[in-house]
C-alpha cells in the first residue's frame, strides 16, 4: 500500500485536491477515467462481499462521493462524514458494528438519520507525496468483517484508484504543455518523454493488478467483466500515450535520406495487417523514391492509413491510393481514400491537436492529422485536406517546399 500520510497541513492537502481537480464537475464524470473508477468501486464491493462501496473525496467542509456502487453518488457535510474522522490516519479501518464503536455510534450514517450503516471499512487514497485525498469505503447494513485477503485487495484497489487519478493529472499536464509549447519541438519532446514515463507506471500497475486478480476470480464472471473493462481502459490509455509521443516527437531532428514510398507503405501495412484484413481494404501505392525522414514518414502514413480504416464509408470497402510526384528533394505525396471524408468547414480544425470533430463515433485522441501536419512542417512543407473525387478524403503533403496556389502541382 502507499506509504502513510506525512505531517502535512490541511492547507497543503486542499492545494493537492485542487491540483488533482477533485472532486471535479459533472462534465468530468463523463470521462473514461470516471468510468474506470466506477468499475473499480464495483469490484471493491464484490471482492469484499458487501452491497455498497464508494470513493469519497474530503474537501474543506464536505464529503463528495465521486463513484459509488449500490447507491447514487451524493454530497454531505464533512462534519457528518464517517470517513472524515479516519481518512488521515494512513491505514485501513475495519469496524464490525458501528453501533458499538464510540467514533461512529452517533453518526447520522449509523443512527438512521441519513443511512443505517453497521459494517464499515475504509482505506485512504494517498498520493505519492503523502497527501490523503479521501477514501475507498465499503459498508453494509448488517455487521460483518473482512478477511486478511479482502483487506489487502481493498488496499490494492485504492492504489489503482490513485493510479487512475495520477493518469488523469498527467494527461491534463501533458495536454497543457502541448498547447503552450506549440512549435518548440525540442522542449516538447523532452517534456513528453518525462511525462509519458509517469503515465506508463500507473498503466503497468493497473495491468499487473488485473492479471493478479483474474487468477483469483475464475469462477466469478461478473468480477471478470469489470476486470476486462479495466484492461481495455489500460489499452486505450497506452494507445493515447503512443499518440501523444508521436505528436511530440514529430518535427524533431530530421534524419533525411532516400526513401522508397512503396517500401515504407509496405512496412505500415504489415503493422496494420489485422485491421486491413478485417476491413477488406485495398491499398495501391506508387514506387517513388524521394528525400525524407523514414521514421517520420512511417508515422505519417500509419496515421493516415489508420484514419482511413477508422472513418471508412459504411456502404463500401476501403480503397486507398498513395501517389507521389515531383523531384527528389521537393515532392508531393497524395493520400486518397473513399471514406466518409471531412466537411470543408471542419478541415482546418481537424489539423489542430486534441480536436475531435463533433458527431465522430470513433474513439481517439484527435492527434493523428495534427501529427502528420507537424511532420510536413518539419520537412519544410505543409499538409492540406481536400475531397476525393467520388467521395472520401484526399491528404496532400508537400515535402521540401510550400505548396503553390495550384494544389495539384509543385512550385
Amino acid at each position: 500500500m502507499t506509504a502513510g500520510v506525512t505531517d502535512l497541513t490541511e492547507t497543503q492537502r486542499l492545494v493537492e485536491l485542487e491540483r488533482y481537480n477533485l472532486p471535479g464537475t459533472l462534465e468530468d464524470r463523463k470521462s473514461t477515467y470516471y468510468e474506470d473508477l466506477d468499475n473499480l468501486v464495483t469490484l471493491a464491493a464484490q471482492v469484499c462481499g458487501v452491497p455498497f462501496s464508494v470513493i469519497n473525496v474530503i474537501t474543506a467542509d464536505e464529503q463528495h462521493q465521486i463513484a459509488a456502487q449500490g447507491i447514487d453518488p451524493d454530497v454531505c457535510s464533512r462534519e457528518d462524514s464517517m470517513c472524515a474522522q479516519v481518512f488521515r490516519h494512513g491505514r485501513t479501518v475495519i469496524v464490525e458494528d458501528c453501533r458499538d464503536d464510540p467514533r461512529f455510534r452517533n453518526n447520522p450514517f449509523v443512527t438512521g438519520e441519513i443511512a443505517d450503516v453497521r459494517f464499515y471499512a475504509s482505506t485512504p487514497l494517498i498520493t505519492r507525496d503523502g497527501h490523503s485525498l479521501g477514501t475507498l469505503c465499503v459498508f453494509d447494513q448488517i455487521p460483518g468483517t473482512l478477511t486478511e485477503q479482502q483487506r489487502r485487495s481493498l488496499e490494492i484497489l485504492a492504489d489503482q484508484i490513485m493510479d487512475i487519478l495520477d493518469l488523469q493529472l498527467r494527461t491534463r499536464q501533458l495536454s497543457r504543455a502541448l498547447a503552450e509549447l506549440g512549435r518548440s519541438n525540442q522542449l516538447l519532446g523532452e517534456f513528453a518523454g518525462r511525462v509519458s514515463h509517469d503515465l506508463q507506471g500507473p498503466l503497468t500497475s493497473i495491468r499487473g493488478f488485473a492479471e493478479m486478480v483474474q487468477s483469483d476470480l475464475q469462477d466469478d464472471p461478473d468480477s471478470r467483466q469489470y476486470l476486462d473493462r479495466i484492461v481495455g481502459s489500460a489499452a486505450r490509455m497506452a494507445s493515447m500515450i503512443d499518440d501523444l509521443l508521436d505528436f511530440a516527437r514529430a518535427g524533431g531532428i530530421l534524419r533525411v535520406q532516400p526513401v522508397s514510398l512503396a517500401r515504407v507503405t509496405a512496412a505500415v501495412q504489415e503493422d496494420l495487417s489485422s485491421a486491413l484484413t478485417g476491413s477488406n481494404a485495398q491499398v495501391y501505392v506508387d514506387d517513388f523514391v524521394a528525400e525524407a525522414d523514414p521514421s517520420q514518414l512511417h508515422v505519417m502514413l500509419q496515421n493516415l492509413l489508420q484514419n482511413s480504416l477508422n472513418y471508412r464509408h459504411p456502404e463500401r470497402e476501403p480503397r486507398i491510393r498513395i501517389t507521389a510526384s515531383g523531384e527528389f528533394e521537393h515532392w508531393l505525396l497524395e493520400f486518397a481514400d473513399n471514406g466518409v471524408g471531412i466537411a470543408p468547414q471542419d478541415r482546418q480544425r481537424a489539423l489542430e491537436p486534441l480536436v475531435r470533430l463533433e458527431g465522430s463515433a470513433v474513439e481517439g485522441t484527435g492527434l493523428g492529422l495534427a501529427t502528420c501536419s507537424r511532420i510536413a512542417q518539419a520537412h519544410g512543407g505543409r499538409l492540406e485536406l481536400d475531397e476525393t473525387e467520388g467521395g472520401g478524403l484526399t491528404v496532400r503533403v508537400w515535402f521540401g517546399s510550400e505548396p503553390s496556389s495550384d494544389p495539384g502541382h509543385l512550385p
